[in-house]
């Protein structure tokens, strides 16, 4: 199951000629807003590749309670698109890369997934579904054009089979693309162009979506500008401006998120679709896995960017509201960390949908965030190392080492939220999230008679030893999100966490 955020590539604003990405120069300043005012329709992305999931039902009364209107997908699930039926919330559903050629090459797939997935749900469910998102960042570097000829295809079948189904008017066809899909030859936004060893297969796309009113859904990413490149000007991440404006022929750059849109809007222009709606399709910034990866720039971030785009000001080249998904609802512990381990930590939501910190979306009364109601979690207990149990034990490596290919220990590591533990509270946490992530069975906490279970919470400081939630089993088509997936880590990270950090 591949990872829906897998490879984000450097953002945006400065050409580096020799690996053709683009990164920032300089950074810049804008008035710290403190209160975000309502922003039109502010959306969020909701991915599945969780071990245990809220009810949809759930999710989308949270939803609603936090006045977002629009919610991303990643599939088309049932049941999750069933809950939002006369919820008024708007949908965009996806289709996973996976997919790409089955539709690519057949047209009647491409009408019988549209009728199943679309049409069923619009007619019987009453879910407000707007968009189709064919693939998620299909021409992605690191893919090494492996969907580059099935993609555009794909796309037009799907957008004849809405035809054919009589809602073309209604649901618009859309490809999220990476911020890597374009580069500057100046430095500058106004440089900007689609990379040249994909210029024809993106204007292939961009004139179907043109021809049918569709919008152009783009992803933007200023953490992993900073998570590639030590260099990075920090600052210029942020919207509270404590850095020099990039000057791009007297138009000044505050922040780069304004110069990799209008890089954006620069290409889209040159090519002759200088009107082409533009959807940010991902923005957001994570929470743990990595020394920049925390609470406080998160939120920074986050509110930043509400800040942003509240006034409905826009960016130097494109004036007006901007329409944007926050990258992400909620916590994924299944993701796929090859990016990094911060890929399983992007939610503004915990994986129990409690906030993680103040965020003001201006859609509430409160000014902050709505919890998620009626959550049952499971006992009260914990898994964690024997007292009297060596450190130095055969068992012990190996053991780590399972239990981390199998759960999760992004939060362990150099300036991570659980990285002051020692190795003793490493291995601990370790064991504690195979326990939890399998239901808190006795069987998941020996490790060799390492393993013994607690009621005494051994959480620390910003660490904190997780209870799992009850698990959500719906049709299934949804019980293999539920299926414990291996990650790539090998015996190694065991040896890393051994030691006290």
């Amino acid at each position: 199951m591949e990872s829906h955020n897998s490879g984000k590539m450097v953002a945006i604003s400065h050409f580096k000629a020799d690996n053709g990405d683009l990164e920032l120069s300089s950074p810049g300043r804008l008035s710290t807003i403190n209160q975000a005012v309502a922003v039109s329709g502010i959306g969020a992305n909701w991915g599945s590749q969780t071990s245990h999931r809220l009810p949809p039902e759930t999710m989308v009364r949270m939803l609603r309670e936090n006045g977002i209107q629009k919610i991303k997908l990643f599939d088309a699930d049932y049941d999750t698109l069933r809950a939002f039926g006369r919820s008024g919330i708007e949908v965009m559903v996806g289709i996973p890369n996976d997919m790409l050629a089955t539709f690519a090459s057949s047209s009647k797939a491409a009408e019988k997934w549209v009728n199943k997935n679309v049409s069923h749900h619009i007619s019987t469910n009453n879910v407000n579904i707007r968009y189709v998102a064919v693939g998620n960042e299909p021409f992605l570097k690191t893919y090494n054009g492996t969907f580059l000829r099935t993609t555009y295809p794909a796309l037009r079948n799907i957008q004849q089979a809405l035809v054919k189904a009589r809602i073309s008017n209604q649901v618009k066809v859309t490809v999220p693309l990476n911020a890597d899909v374009y580069s500057s030859s100046t430095s500058l936004p106004s440089g900007g162009d689609f990379r040249a060893d994909i210029h024809d297969f993106v204007i292939q796309i961009v004139k179907l979506l043109s021809d049918n009113n569709a919008p152009f859904t783009i992803n933007i990413y200023p953490f992993i500008s900073l998570y590639t490149d030590p260099s990075f000007p920090v600052e210029y991440a942020f919207f509270d401006g404590n850095a020099t404006p990039l000057n791009d022929g007297g138009t000044n750059y505050y922040n780069m998120f304004d110069a990799n849109h209008d890089t954006l809007v620069w290409a889209l222009q040159k090519n002759g679709f200088g009107n082409l709606p533009i959807i940010i399709g991902e923005i957001g910034w994570p929470t743990d896995g990595d020394r920049n990866a925390n609470l406080e720039y998160a939120q920074r971030f986050n509110q930043g960017f509400m800040a942003h785009i509240s006034g409905g000001k826009g960016t130097p080249m494109r004036p007006g509201p901007i329409d944007a998904y926050l990258f992400s609802l909620m916590d994924e512990d299944d993701k796929s960390i090859d990016p990094g381990n911060f890929e399983r930590h992007w939610g503004i939501f915990r994986y129990d949908g409690q906030p993680k910190y103040p965020l003001n979306l201006g859609t509430t009364n409160s000014g902050s965030l709505v919890p998620a109601r009626g959550v049952i979690y499971l006992q009260q207990k914990w898994c964690i190392m024997k007292q009297n149990a060596r450190l130095d034990g055969s068992d012990v490596a190996p053991s780590v080492s399972y239990a981390c290919a199998r759960a999760d220990c992004t939060c362990l590591g150099y300036q991570t939220s659980c990285g002051n533990l020692d190795a003793r509270g490493n291995i601990s946490y370790a064991f504690n999230s195979y326990y939890q992530k399998n239901n808190q069975l006795d069987d998941a906490c020996k490790f060799s008679g390492l393993g013994t279970i607690t009621r005494a919470d051994p959480s620390t400081g910003t660490c904190k030893f997780n209870i799992m939630i009850k698990a959500y089993y719906a049709s299934a088509g949804q019980l293999s999100g539920c299926i414990l997936r291996t990650s790539t880590l090998v015996v190694s990270v065991a040896l890393f966490l051994l030691t006290n950090l």
